[in-house]
This record gives C-alpha cells, sequence and structure tokens, in this order.
C-alpha cells in the first residue's frame, strides 16, 4: 500500500528558551537545526513505521538541500519525485518554551512555491493508494493534485498546516470530494468554522485536533471525542506529523478510522517526548507499546 505525499520539505531550526519567553528581547536558551517541513516529515514517519512512501517537493540547490534528501533517503523515502531548484532551501524557525511549547513559528517556503502543477506526475498519483496533501503549496499545484487523484479514484488527505494556509484551502472545498482533512481548531475556523459545515461541503472525516484536550473524529458513524495519551514533553515540532502519518499508517493497514486516531496519539506522544522533529526510532511496535 504506498503513500504520495505532496508537500513541504524544509529546514527546522528551533529556538527554546531555558524560562518564560520575554517578548522584545533577547532569550537565552539553545538552538538546533533538523530536516523538516510537513509533507516531508509525514513521509519520513510514515516510512519508519512501514509504509512504501513517495515525496513529491522542492528544495534548494545548497548545502541544506543535499542534506535534507539524504536524510530523507536514509529515512526509507523514495526522493526520485523530490526537485531540486535554483535558490535556498526552505526554512521553519520555531521559538519554543521552556515547556517544549510553540511560542511563534515563522516559515519561510519560497522552494515549495515553486513546485507547480505540471510538475505533478498523474500516473504516480493516480496509482497511489492514499496521497497527502499539505496547505503549503499553491493553491494552484494543490487543487491539480488534489483533482488528480480524485479522478483516479485515490483517497486524499489534506492538513491545512496553518491558520493562513486553511483559508487557501478553504477556497477549493466543495469543487470535488475530499476524504478527510485534519485541522486544529484555529485552522477549523479559518475552513469555515464548523465540523457540519466541512461535511456538508463533502468533507467525508474531519479530525479536529485539540492539543492537550485530545482530538474529535467526526464521520459517517458520528462523533467520537479521543483522549492524549501522557508522557514527556520535550518538543512539540512535528507531533501533528507524526499523528497524521501514524493514522494514514494504520488506516492502511486495515483499522477503523477510530482505531487509527488512537495510533495517532500514541505516535504523538512519542515524538513531544523526543527532541526531533521525527523520532529516529520510531517503529510501528514501539507505537503500539503506547495504546
Amino acid at each position: 500500500m504506498t503513500v504520495v505525499v505532496v508537500g513541504g520539505a524544509n529546514l527546522d531550526l528551533k529556538a527554546r528558551t531555558t524560562g518564560v519567553v520575554v517578548p522584545g528581547t533577547s532569550n537565552p536558551g539553545t538552538i538546533a537545526t533538523s530536516p523538516g517541513g510537513v509533507g516531508r516529515n509525514v513521509a519520513e514517519n510514515l516510512a519508519r513505521l512501514g509504509t512504501p512512501t513517495v515525496l513529491v517537493a522542492a528544495v534548494g540547490s545548497d548545502h541544506f538541500g543535499d542534506g535534507l534528501l539524504d536524510a530523507t533517503a536514509a529515512a526509507g523515502v523514495d526522493i526520485t519525485h523530490v526537485r531540486q531548484v535554483a535558490g535556498a532551501t526552505g526554512t521553519y524557525l520555531a521559538v519554543l518554551d521552556a515547556s517544549g511549547d510553540l511560542a511563534v513559528g515563522v516559515s519561510d517556503m519560497a522552494a515549495t512555491a515553486t513546485l507547480a502543477p505540471e510538475h505533478l506526475d498523474p500516473a504516480l498519483i493516480g496509482g497511489a493508494d492514499l496521497v497527502v496533501l499539505d496547505g503549503n503549496l499553491r493553491a494552484d499545484t494543490l487543487a491539480a493534485a488534489w483533482a488528480l487523484a480524485a479522478a483516479a479514484g485515490v483517497r486524499v488527505v489534506i492538513d491545512p498546516v496553518s491558520v493562513p494556509k486553511a483559508a487557501r484551502v478553504e477556497t477549493l472545498l466543495g469543487e470535488r470530494p475530499l476524504w478527510c482533512i485534519t485541522p486544529n481548531t484555529g485552522e477549523l475556523a479559518a475552513l469555515g468554522g464548523t465540523v457540519a459545515d466541512l461535511h456538508r461541503r463533502g468533507v467525508e472525516l474531519v479530525w479536529v485536533r485539540r492539543g492537550a484536550a485530545g482530538s474529535l473524529l467526526s464521520g459517517p458513524d458520528g462523533e467520537v471525542q479521543l483522549e492524549t495519551i501522557s508522557g514527556e514533553v520535550v518538543d512539540v515540532t512535528g507531533a501533528g506529523d507524526a499523528m497524521l502519518a501514524a493514522f494514514c499508517h494504520a488506516l492502511l493497514g486495515g483499522a477503523s478510522p477510530v482505531e487509527a486516531a488512537a495510533y495517532g496519539h500514541a505516535a504523538a506522544a512519542l515524538t513531544v517526548a523526543s527532541a526531533q522533529t521525527v523520532r529516529p526510532d520510531l517503529t510501528d511496535e514501539l507505537v503500539r507499546s503506547r495504546l
């Protein structure tokens, strides 16, 4: 069962303060880098869990781009459809407080913005068992990938990524069916405000991620509230990406949506306990040990 992920790939630059974040001044702390990007992170998590995964993305022709390609391939992801373009690789800067929670994030996705509809392979997307799209894509590229999958009868999952990018996704809803969307509460508001609104616009599954409050999964069989799995929080960066990847992995393995969402929560709990954006020792067996 193959997943094609179309989305962002960039370098994560993570700054964590040693105390309460004080705005408007320099804060003592630590700074680290790691491979990142929502689409890339989802693809790496899927590959580490054992799902064959192809990444469609764009990185710069620089040292960071070379490093991203090497790290992603080493994790088991097929990177033959990742374009290396002129210019700098995208960068995501996250400022975390002492507890590991995000204080503010800034993304530079210029390389991802070069990924255009003509760079999509219809045979690749149409031959997938599942297609995952992230909101970092240009609106026309997002729409084109979605249309190619829909025409082939392939299920599509969209991660809106952020409130501003969810507004971009909102303009495309209703044009074609969507199997699943995974907003947080802020992104849900940008997508129209309510779960019922999304269902009326052709979305079959809506999985609202609520951070420490758990999540809400809504579909044809009704709504289910799921709780987070408690544990140590080192760094929240990448938790949502692991959650989505694990959800897709479990679904392709035959789990029900509710079972897959619970499996996603377990992967997220493991990820926030790691300093890495993608936990390097993530396996199916490790995730199941937290259920």
